[in-house]
Parts: C-alpha cells; structure tokens; sequence
C-alpha cells in the first residue's frame, strides 16, 4: 500500500523543513555506521535513516561502515555510543555514560568547513529512537543556524499497546476495520502489514505489544501451544527488529479450556506445573518473550476467585512460572461485580478496584506489574483519576489508558486523547505529599517499583489508514509521543503530527492543529455531562441511550429523577468512594463547594437548579453546552471545508464525509439530553431553543 493515510506520518516525501538545511545539505550524502557489524535493531536503524533521507531529499546516501572516514568528510555518523569516537562528535564520556539504555544524543558538529551530524544511542533501540526523532526535526522544525543539540531519555520504561484482537479477524472495540494479525483462526505471520505498524510503534517510542484480546477465547487459549507458537515466533521477529518485544493475553483456566487438566486451581500442583510447562514452550520459541497479560475474575472472564484464591495467588502462580527467564505478569485490575442489582445503592463499582487490590499490597511478586485502568469506571470521556494508582507502594503498577475511542465516539468523530491523558498524568495524587504526580509515579520516581510504565488499548485495524478516520492518528501517535515524554505540550504534539502527516502549509496546520486541541471538550460538551459518564447504546457504546445502563446489572447510574441528577459518592451520605483518596483530594471532592464541575455529578447528587461554580444552573449547563457542542461541530467542518485543494482529494473527501456524520451524531446526542432533561426536571431553557 501506498497511501498518504497508510503511511501516516511516515510518509516523508515533500515533508522536508528547508529551515538552516543549506549548511548541512552535503552531511546528507552520507552515512557511517558505527561500528561496523550491523544487524537486529541497529540495522533498521540505519535502514530507516537511509530510506527517510532518500524519501525528504531525493538523494539516496551512500551508507558506509568507515568509523575512520567521520573526521574527514561531511556525513551523518550513526552508532552506539562506546563504540564511537565520541571527542569528534563532542560528546563526553561522562555524558554517555549518564545516559540511559533507550536514550539517544542527536548533535551537529561545526569544524568551519567540515560540518557533520551524531546520532548516538546508549544501545540499539536508543539509536532506532534517535533515528526517528531526527527525521521528526527534519519535517517539523530543519535544522536550526547552529544546528542540533539534542539529549533525550524515555520517561516510562515500559510503553505498551494492548491488542483487542481475536483470532477470526474481529477486533473487540475497533473501529477500523478486521484485524491485521489474524484471519479465520490463523495468525497472519508474514503480512508485510505488521511489519510496517511495528514502524509505526517504533517511531514514536512504544516497546512492547500484547498481540491479542484481554477477552481470550477458545482459540486464543491456543497462542502458548505449539499448533501456534511458530507464527507467534514469527511475528515476534517482526517486531523484535524495531525494539519491541511480544506479549500475549493468556486464558486464566488454560488448563481447564484445553482439557488438560480439571482444574485452573492456582495452589494445585498440577496446575503450577503445566503453566510452568506451558512458559518454558513459549521461551524455547520466543527468548525474549515479554510475558502473559491477565483478565482474571471480571466480566465473566475465569479467575482465581471460583477457587476460593485471591489476585495475589493467581498472579504468583504465573509469575513463578515466567521468572526463570525474566517474564512479567500484567494483572489487570478491572475487576468489579458486573451483576449488580440496579435497586442496591450501597454497591459502587468505582469503588471495586481499590477494595479488592488495595489490601494485597506486598503480596506480590516482583516480575507481577498491576494493571490499572485511568479511571476507576471504564474510559468514560471524564471521569476523576483512579485512586488505586500509587497506593500500594509496594507493587509494581502500571497506566492503562485507552487509544480507541470506544466512549469518545468511535473514531467516526474527532476526539484528540491528549489532554485526557496529560490531565491523569499531571494528577496530584499527594500520596507523599504535594507534588506526588501520577506520571512521576508511572515512572518509578516515587515507589521502588521493579516494573512500571503505561499501555494502552490499540486503535488499530486493516482499514487503508490504519484507524478509521484519518485523524484518529493523531491519537495513537500522540500516545506514544507523550508516554516518551509527559511533558510535552498536547498542542506542540497536536501540530507536530500535523506538519508530519498533512505537511507545513499555514493553514492547514492552523485549522487541524485548533480542531484536534477542540475535539475533546466538543465531544464532552454534546454527549454525557458533568462527569455523570455512559448515557450510550448499550454494548455498542454509540450514540445516546440515557437510560442505557440505568437499571441494568453492569452498576453504571445516574440516578436522575424530576428533583436531580448525579451519584452520592461522598463519605458523608454516600457510597463514601471519596474516602479511597488521600485526605487532601477527598476533601475536595466531599465538598460541594469545592468538587470541580466538570466531576460534580460523578461524585454528588444535586437539585436541577444547584449553581455551578461557573455562575449556572446544572440544567441551564446541560441546555447550553448541548447547544453549544453542535454549532463547535459546525464550525469545525466549515474550517475543515476550507481547506478544499491543500489536502489531497481522498482525504480531503473522507473526513469531510466522517465529519458531517459526526454533525449528525452531535445533533443527536444535542436533542436526546435536552429533551431528556428537560421532560425529567419540567425546567425550561432560559433561551427558548428548541428542546423536544
């Protein structure tokens, strides 16, 4: 394939930032690796280097493994630093020495006349994650007068992507077409697709992939034995050359599902010594194999608990059984009662995660990471930021977030995730005081953690542009740009993305850099308000259904009535959730007075007319914001219909056809609220707009 939208923002050519590149050009011609035995993720780093420079410049370079030429003619020199002259490419001993094993030096070193460029990394992937970045600063910034000085370290050590995909082709949660991993029940080993997502992955920092659904069915119980294990090998080889490494979702009741055994009984014998069976079979295929990713006792998945164990027994089992060759267990902590008798106000399910976790802290093994979702729901579009996230101090966690937009509209609407993410990262949980963020906890500076980092769920599928709408890159790019780097601005990655994909015309970057840093507070602004979450089609998760999940058995209400709306969470009157934060937010959020509105029906039940913090009435805000979010969606396709002529046809056509669906979806969800709200509370719209 060849696309503009299948190559996303790696298709390069006409990319080119002209910005200082006269007094470099001539380090185009050629690159000397360093040193000079190349293979594995070393040589798809020079590879993807050479090809990039062809694909911006036009020239193909000449590639060389001529250490002893980098001081006598102008090139890029590219290796691993130890094995490079570092006083010619100015960089000191003690510096490389600092730098961590995924981190990388890009420097441009002016002799007068003889001009050259470094890109030096601390290993392999370092370099790789160099690379990329370089041919980033190519397209989106050039080369500045004086050149690039250039040091940068991953924040997160573990950057992963979790698949939802299952072994007939379907993808739970996708909304970007079938699968590119499997096909009626075999594993698609040798499509050059994965290949090039596994670029994709690279190019933005992730290094580590689960290929398949958390949700493992029959089937996919079978990728740990040997009818499967060949092609796991394959494609772990795939991605092994760009410095990710493969993991895979297990079945808990393996045993039980492939009839091997009669129990999945984490303390039996027998079933510790078949998972320690099954583990030395995956590693003799897969040395570098990542580890086992867990859905264990929720949502009908078996687990531990039908045994009379707990979460710790059942990761333990496991991670016994992978620590001989340095595997990791990812224990999902989305656990929760989803049979539920809607009448039963005690039972909260925002609570679940906390109160089953919370009090296994030092139970676990050190090569088991929790898995813990960004809020304590279920990736609504606003929810507050889980408070099982840092508190246990003495077990390895990890962030999951999620890339496919499953309650943020499907990726038939825009909605650009960054400033989600970046808010839960910047969080004060103030677990250790002020200033205990979650990101600095993700990372490993707070707690001892063993392991650590983020993942996330995929949006990915075999559609031509990888996504379903062609903006929804933005989203996967933009996770793995900020989970490198936390701090980054969402806008600086919104337009970075932009110059990438659509290239550097004003107002193209203009219009969709604005739109992307929109869409979020839009798409929150027309669909569920206030935090109050769900109001969607059941399962499907598409459009709106206020009373959806009201009464049903998952524990996801709103409780409106003709007086209010909004759950009591509070310790005073409530199911008493506030209490699982430290004293300082769970004063804030108690308080009425003090919980933020865009969370206030999450954690309060309020009259119609309480007022805001803003000056209104909660129903006045559901009215206008209602409004409000369709004519944002207007005006965001009439400046996207600007732009007719500067974005290439099959593009341009596209997303103007996903974005005059999303208008409708918008006007939808405008007058289903409002007229919902409005027949509940008997309360009318100070502006007189039509509400049915």
């Amino acid at each position: 394939m060849s696309s503009r939208g299948y190559k996303a923002w790696l298709h390069y050519e006409g990319q080119l930032s002209n910005k200082g590149l006269a007094k470099w050009a001539d380090c185009f011609r050629s690159i000397i690796c360093i040193p000079g035995e190349r293979g594995g993720v070393l040589n798809t780093a020079i590879g993807e280097l050479a090809s990039g420079i062809e694909a911006l410049t036009g020239n193909k370079p000449e590639v060389t493994d001529a250490a002893s030429a980098v001081d006598r003619k102008r090139c890029i020199a590219a290796g691993i630093i130890g094995a490079m002259p570092l006083d010619g490419l100015a960089i000191s001993l003690a510096e490389a020495e600092q730098l961590p094993d995924e981190g990388f030096i890009i420097r441009t070193i002016d002799n007068g006349d003889l001009c050259s460029i470094a890109i030096a990394g601390r290993s392999e992937r370092g370099l790789m994650y160099g690379v990329f970045h370089f041919l980033r600063l190519l397209q989106t910034e050039g080369i500045g007068e004086n050149g690039f000085n250039v040091v940068e370290q991953p924040a997160f050590r573990l950057r992963m992507l979790n698949q939802w995909d299952n072994m007939d082709g379907s993808v739970e949660r996708g909304y970007a077409g079938r699968s590119i991993f499997y096909r009626n029940y075999e594993l698609l080993a040798r499509s050059p697709r994965i290949k090039d997502y596994a670029r994709l992955l690279a190019s933005v920092g992730i290094n580590g992939i689960a290929i398949n659904n958390v949700n493992v069915h029959r089937q996919e119980t079978k990728l740990i034995t040997e009818r499967y294990l060949p092609d796991v090998a394959r494609v772990a080889d795939t991605f092994r050359a760009y410095g990710i490494r493969l993991y895979l979702s297990v079945n808990f009741a393996g045993p039980l599902e492939l009839g091997e055994l009669d129990t999945a009984d984490p303390l039996d014998p027998r079933v510790q010594a078949w998972w320690k069976e099954r583990a030395n079979e995956v590693y003799s295929y897969v040395p570098d194999f990542g580890g086992f990713l867990v859905k264990a006792d929720s949502e009908n998945r078996p687990g531990p608990f039908t045994y009379g164990r707990d979460h710790a027994d059942g990761a333990n089992m496991l991670a016994d059984a992978l620590a001989p060759y340095g595997g990791i267990v990812l224990w999902r902590c989305f656990v929760y009662n989803c049979q539920q008798d809607w009448r039963d106000r005690s039972t909260d399910r925002a609570k679940a995660a906390y109160d089953h976790f919370r009090p296994l802290d030092g139970r676990f093994r050190d090569n088991v990471i929790l898995q813990i979702k960004n809020g304590p729901m279920d990736f609504q579009v606003r929810e507050p930021v889980s408070p099982l996230f840092g508190a246990m101090p003495n077990t390895n966690h990890m962030m999951e977030f999620q890339v496919t937009q499953e309650y943020t509209g499907q990726q038939r609407h825009v909605c650009f995730l960054v400033p989600q993410w970046k808010e839960v990262l910047d969080f004060d949980t103030r677990l250790k005081g002020e200033g205990t963020r979650v990101k600095d906890l993700a990372a490993g500076k707070v707690h001892p953690y063993t392991h650590c980092g983020v993942t996330a769920v995929s949006n990915i599928g075999d559609d031509d542009n990888w996504t379903g709408h062609h903006l929804a890159q933005s989203n996967l790019y933009g996770y793995g740009r900020l989970m490198w780097n936390p701090d980054l601005e969402a806008e600086a990655i919104a337009e970075e993305w932009t110059r990438q994909t659509f290239g550097g015309d004003a107002a193209v970057v203009e219009t969709i850099t604005g739109w992307l840093m929109e869409s979020w507070g839009t798409y929150e602004s027309y669909t569920a308000p206030l935090g109050v979450g769900w109001m969607v089609t059941p399962h499907y998760h598409y459009g709106p259904d206020v009373d959806g999940y009201e009464y049903s058995k998952w524990g996801t209400y709103h409780f409106a009535d003709w007086k209010g709306i909004g759950v009591d969470r509070t310790q005073a009157t409530g199911t008493g959730y506030t209490a699982q934060y430290e004293a300082e937010n769970a004063r804030v959020y108690e308080n009425l007075a003090t919980c933020p509105d865009e969370l206030l029906l999450f954690f309060h039940h309020v009259p119609y007319i309480h007022k805001l913090h803003s000056g209104k009435t909660v129903i006045q805000h559901i009215y206008d914001t209602h409004f409000e979010g369709v004519q944002r969606v207007e005006a965001q396709l009439a400046s996207w219909l600007s732009l007719e002529g500067k974005i290439d046809e099959e593009r341009f056509r596209h997303v103007t056809g996903r974005a005059k669906e999303q208008l409708e979806n918008a006007k939808l969800w405008r007058d289903v609220i409002n007229t919902y709200f409005y027949r509940k509370s008997g309360i009318s719209d100070e502006q007189g707009r039509t509400i049915y």
